[in-house]
């Protein structure tokens, strides 16, 4: 079954980030990503840039109304994601707990909508 792993963290600005915690943490996803391809089941996964690069488009009243930045004010931003192709929920719950930014942020796991006798790719 396939789920989205969705990272999310209050936004820091890369430069105000000591570099030896910015290579610890890049050397901590660097090892779960290694683990969750080696095993098979990482379809893929990245790391977004701020939300403030971000764009919303919205209909209303018929018109495309576009935006800068996130719809959504929130505390925490998604930050970046996997997608993994896993047996079930227990399984895709015992990796997003091991992907690093759970220790200070939160994963929030969602099921990959599939229709029946549709293939999703």
């Amino acid at each position: 079954m396939k789920y989205l792993l969705m990272i999310y963290g209050t936004e820091v600005d890369p430069a105000t980030v000591p570099p030896e915690q910015a290579r610890q943490t890049a050397a901590e996803y660097d090892v779960f990503t290694q683990d969750i391809a080696r095993r098979g089941v990482m379809l893929g996964g990245e790391a977004l840039q701020p939300t403030t690069t971000a764009t919303s488009v919205r209909i209303q009243n018929g018109r495309t109304v576009i935006t800068d930045g996130p719809f959504a004010e929130t505390k925490e931003a998604l930050s970046g994601f996997y997608l993994v192709d896993v047996a079930d929920l227990d399984e895709a719950l015992e990796l997003a707990a091991k992907i690093p930014g759970a220790n200070w942020g939160s994963v929030e796991v969602r099921p990959i909508w599939e229709r029946p006798g549709e293939a999703i790719s």
